[in-house]
């Protein structure tokens, strides 16, 4: 039952981090830095709206994470936008992230408590392997 609770409580805290960034950092531009880095690899045009759309997505992610509808497909979505993103970053911007290369270790960080949370905790999604 403590297993049930802690993977709860993740989710929740997982669904925080999306939301957080994705709502303030994103959509409301309180950390201008995110919509520097979309517009050093994307290009200064369309930076605004394209960071607005990934905030918007993160978001929906949130939303999408609070649900458990298909979880596991979620983790692993999670764990690859992530992945990739983080990936693009550290190899084209590293100057702008806030703590530079340093990123990708809370990046894996982030993935391994999904990784976890889901594959590990959720009694739900391993009662259907």
């Amino acid at each position: 039952m403590r297993l049930i609770k802690l993977h709860h409580l993740i989710n929740y805290c997982i669904a925080t981090v999306w939301f957080i960034n994705g709502l303030f950092c994103k959509v409301l531009n309180l950390v201008p830095r995110h919509e520097l880095i979309v517009s050093s690899i994307l290009g200064d045009e369309y930076s605004r709206p394209l960071t607005l759309l990934i905030g918007l997505s993160e978001i929906g992610m949130s939303i999408w994470v609070l649900t458990g509808l298909r979880s596991r497909l979620n983790a692993i979505a999670q764990m690859i936008i992530v992945g990739v993103m983080n990936l693009l970053e550290f190899f084209l911007v590293p100057d702008l992230l806030l703590w530079g290369k340093m990123n990708s270790i809370f990046a894996a960080s982030f993935i391994l408590l999904v990784y976890f949370n889901e594959f590990y905790l959720n009694k739900k999604s391993l009662s259907h392997t």
